[in-house]
Parts: structure tokens; C-alpha cells; sequence
């Protein structure tokens, strides 16, 4: 049996502790997973600091990423440890394409998300009121405000980023929209996930690895195991 774990890879303005619930539920699943600490300076830095986890983890994987995490997988998975790709509500870019202006979505709805962005030179935070809102809108209370707490601001060029590798071209994909998000529109992932293996599409909103971590486990775990054989 080929031993594989998981690398999770985080989105905008939060930080490797925002998989803290779906590790534990991987543990007791008997998966391995390590979250990347993004430095979330641009796509280019993050990038390479996923390689480096891939290549630290010494093994094969599935390499998850949520939201902007996305667009580091879509680099990042031509690690040849990489065995699949999952995109949680993530950007799934193509040549070109960075965050702030994917092709399929030109002419989709938007949603909320740049009312609660909040430009400071270099950096854009989130709106403390309204950005809470729309990353957990449907997440229990007492974990979206600790997540909340912990939110901190990225650099602006991330925005801009485009992916020097496109990944899913050449490895497996698994695409989950999540059909109530307020951040990404659904619409958009949806678009997005047509360049994906295979979707599936949860009634959840932007943050299911803190709303239903055991389901995205589950997830995880079921495909670590088809690649387990």
C-alpha cells in the first residue's frame, strides 16, 4: 500500500490554523497532513513555500486548497509528489488568469467581498463586521469568531498573481462549489470546476473546513485512499 497524506493550503487572510478541525478529523481517519503557513505576500512566495512543504512531507499526496489557495496549488501541484489536486470553493486559474481576473468569470455576478476589503498601501484587510459575514456565514458562532480574531491582512500584488504553472492540466482534479458562498460566487466556481476532473457541489457557504470539518475530511480521506489503492 503506498502511503499518502495531505497538504492543505489556506486562502486570503487567514493562516495554516484555520485546518486545525479538518486535521484532527484526518488524524482520526489515519491521514497525515501538514497546513501551509502562507507568507501571503504574493503567489510567486507562496508558491515556493508550498513546494517546500510538499518536498518536507517526503511522500505523496493531495494537495487541497481553499479559496485563494487555490491559485498556489494550481502552481505548486507539478511537484511530482503530487497525486491530486482538490479546489474548495478556490480559484482554479488558467494561463494568465490571476484572482482579480479569470476569464470565465467577465461576465458572472459578483459578491459582496470588495465592499469588505479594506486598502492600506501594500496591504488589503477585511472588514471587521462585514467580512466575518460573508467567510462564515454559516458557521457556528463560537468558531467564526475565533477564527475572526485571527484573520490578519495580505499583501496587494496577490491580487495580481498568476500562476507560472498550471497543474491540473496534467494531474487529477476534484472541484467542490459551494453553492451558498458569499465571497466566491457559486456561479463562478462553477465556471472555475468545468476545468476539473470531477465536482461535486455542497449547500454550504465560503468556509466549510470550519463549518463542516468532517465532511471535508471525508473528502480528503476518500481520495488519499483511492490513490492508496
Amino acid at each position: 500500500m503506498t502511503d499518502v497524506g495531505a497538504v492543505l493550503v489556506h486562502g486570503l487572510w487567514h493562516g495554516a490554523w484555520c485546518w486545525d478541525a479538518v486535521r484532527a478529523e484526518l488524524a482520526e481517519r489515519e491521514v497525515e497532513s501538514v497546513a501551509v503557513e502562507l507568507p501571503l505576500t504574493d503567489l510567486a512566495t507562496d508558491t515556493q513555500v508550498t513546494l517546500d512543504a510538499i518536498g518536507g512531507f517526503g511522500r505523496p499526496v493531495v494537495l487541497v486548497g481553499h479559496s485563494y489557495g487555490g491559485a498556489v496549488v494550481t502552481a505548486a501541484g507539478v511537484h511530482p509528489l503530487v497525486r491530486e489536486l482538490v479546489y474548495v470553493a478556490a480559484f482554479q486559474l488558467d494561463d494568465g488568469e490571476s484572482v482579480s481576473r479569470i476569464r470565465p468569470g467577465s461576465d458572472l455576478p459578483d459578491t459582496r467581498l470588495p465592499e469588505a476589503m479594506v486598502v492600506s498601501g501594500d496591504e488589503v484587510g477585511i472588514d471587521p463586521e462585514l467580512g466575518p459575514r460573508l467567510l462564515y456565514s454559516d458557521v457556528p458562532g463560537g468558531a467564526a469568531g475565533a477564527a475572526a480574531a485571527r484573520l490578519r491582512p495580505v499583501g496587494r500584488m496577490l491580487f495580481r498573481g498568476v500562476p507560472d504553472a498550471i497543474a491540473w492540466r496534467t494531474v487529477p482534479s476534484t472541484y467542490v462549489v459551494c453553492g451558498a458562498d458569499e465571497v466566491v460566487h457559486p456561479e463562478l466556481q462553477r465556471a472555475m470546476a468545468r476545468r476539473a476532473t470531477r465536482t461535486l457541489e455542497w449547500d454550504c457557504g465560503h468556509s466549510p473546513q470550519a463549518g463542516r470539518p468532517g465532511a471535508v475530511a471525508d473528502l480528503i480521506a476518500g481520495r488519499v485512499a483511492v490513490l492508496r489503492g
